[in-house]
């Protein structure tokens, strides 16, 4: 592995000698080719590896191939570290709150960043297992280290560190992903930077951190670090925080976050960095006023470069802009023997969304239809996705101005938290549940979901609108009682109680008046 590559899988420590030897083992020997591959797969992050797994599991022949870490960014830089962060941030909190349930913490209690972030590691070392090229080996997929490149319109040449092996393939997967990249910001590259790349190498806190950017990745580490106790300074270009959730959404968040101690610059224009005596100099221009500031490190938290480069893809006439690689709604690029799934060729940068592609690679790449009929498409994508701050922000489908776009004539209902006993009880109550349902129906066509589970509690309504079935499916459905998640039947009861009509009681009560004859 290259030097560049070392630094992203910093300290070297226990954990992430433990973490190598899954994902990219010093002692790989690559395996010897023979006859045509049913599909090549290049890159092993979540797209890839389930691509491969799926594939060799239905007896295909499958080579992947991997040049950096197997897991991809999910595994080694993004949600798994990410979301061991976010808990540890979570209980030092939860300590420091412990007084309003009765618990008196003594003064001198000792916070240790450290061992939080080692025990990232040590987690992060574990689930490594699932995605090792051992275990991938066993499962029946030829697995090789190295560098990809399309040396003709079958073939796939690896560059590996005992040499060079060509792979003969009748279908390929392009699986390489995309990685952090930096707004262009006077100063920034001088003065140095972190991304999610970098930032969980880190074993010591930084006691000032300023964060580019207030999308999901900027926000969720701006809260755990100031949960930490790093005095946060966070930067957006737009207004409020996660410019992309509702508006109202957004806000509770947001002043959840200014209590743990971030402050936000939003609307931020001119932004400049430079290096001082004392750390790195943000400069900022928010809302008419001029602000310098002071920190020891920044994070950039926007900016995603997709990872076209040495590919090849001219070699074999697959088109691709800055975005990344063009494909159609089955997945498959301007070469029609070659398939891409993940960061690389989808706006939804998630793991799930990759998973689901795979799946549509698979369908599609192993399975062809005649004249394309019944193939599996992007089109039929029900995407749910969740920001992982507390509360959590959690959407699937449209937001009411999409259906408006789109001319579709929706109902919108939303019921608080603060009217369900369990979130009063766990002191939870900020946030709510919020149902677009096509007018003159009772079809869902997007929900929205802020409350400390909302990633899990979103679950419900994806099912129900990939399903077909709409909001009377949840008003019949038995809520286990006390939970949070009685807030989904509490907003579909809204639409219910709307549309029982004056009309329709003055026609019951003079059944009932006749029954009582």
């Amino acid at each position: 592995m290259s030097e560049d590559r070392k630094r992203l899988v910093l300290p070297d420590d226990e954990h992430n000698r433990q973490l190598i030897a899954n994902v990219h083992p010093s002692d790989w020997v690559n395996p010897e080719t023979s006859g045509r591959y049913n599909v090549v797969v290049i890159g092993a992050g979540t797209a890839g590896l389930i691509t491969a797994v799926i594939a060799a599991s239905l007896g295909a022949k499958v080579a992947l191939i991997e040049k950096h870490l197997m897991g991809g960014d999910c595994l080694n830089v993004g949600c798994v570290p990410s979301k061991g962060v976010i808990r540890a941030a979570r209980a030092w909190a939860d300590v420091r709150q412990a007084e309003a349930f009765g618990i008196h913490i003594p003064p001198g209690v000792k916070y240790d960043f450290g061992a939080a972030m080692a025990r990232m590691r040590k987690l992060r070392a574990r689930i490594s297992h699932n995605d090792s090229a051992h275990r991938y080996k066993s499962l029946g997929v030829d697995v090789f280290i190295g560098n990809a490149r399309f040396a003709g319109p079958d073939t796939v040449t690896v560059e590996g560190p005992a040499g060079n092996r060509s792979l003969i393939f009748a279908k390929a997967a392009i699986c390489t992903g995309a990685r952090a990249s930096a707004p262009p910001i006077p100063g920034l590259q001088e003065a140095g930077y972190l991304t999610n790349e970098t930032v969980f190498s880190l074993t010591e806190l930084p006691a000032r951190l300023g964060v580019i950017g207030a999308g999901p990745i900027g926000c969720e580490m701006a809260q755990s670090f100031a949960r930490f106790g790093s005095q946060v300074s966070l930067v957006e270009a737009m207004h409020g925080i996660l410019p992309n959730e509702e508006r109202d959404a957004a806000d509770i968040v947001y002043q959840q976050m200014s209590r743990d101690g971030v402050t936000l610059y939003c609307c931020g224009k001119d932004v400049k960095v430079s290096q001082s005596d004392g750390g790195k100099r943000m400069t900022v221009d928010s809302h008419g006023q001029h602000y310098d500031i002071t920190v020891d490190e920044i994070l950039v938290g926007v900016g995603r470069r997709p990872n076209v480069e040495g590919l090849g893809l001219e070699t074999v006439g697959v088109q691709f802009n800055k975005t990344g690689v063009i494909v159609n709604d089955r997945l498959q690029t301007t070469n029609p023997r070659i398939f891409a799934a993940g960061d690389i060729c989808s706006k939804y940068k998630f793991t799930h969304a990759a998973d689901a592609m795979a799946q549509i690679v698979i369908q599609n790449a192993l399975f062809p239809h005649p004249f394309g009929l019944g193939y599996a498409s992007t089109t039929s994508l029900i995407m749910p996705w969740c920001t992982f701050t507390e509360p959590e922000i959690a959407h699937v489908g449209m937001y009411e101005k999409d259906a408006k776009e789109k001319g579709i004539e929706v109902e919108t209902y939303t019921f608080k938290l603060d009217e369900v006993d369990r979130a009063i009880l766990d002191g939870e109550d900020e946030g709510f549940a919020r149902v677009h349902i096509q007018k003159g129906s009772d079809t869902i066509v997007g929900a929205t979901i802020v409350a400390a589970h909302a990633g899990d509690m979103i679950n419900e309504f994806s099912v129900l609108m990939k399903a077909g079935l709409g909001a009377k499916v949840i008003a019949a459905t038995i809520h286990s009682y006390p939970t949070q998640a009685e807030v989904n039947k509490k907003v579909i009861n809204l639409w219910r109680k709307a549309h029982f009509t004056q009309r329709t009681k003055n026609l019951l009560m003079k059944l009932f008046a006749w029954l009582r004859r």
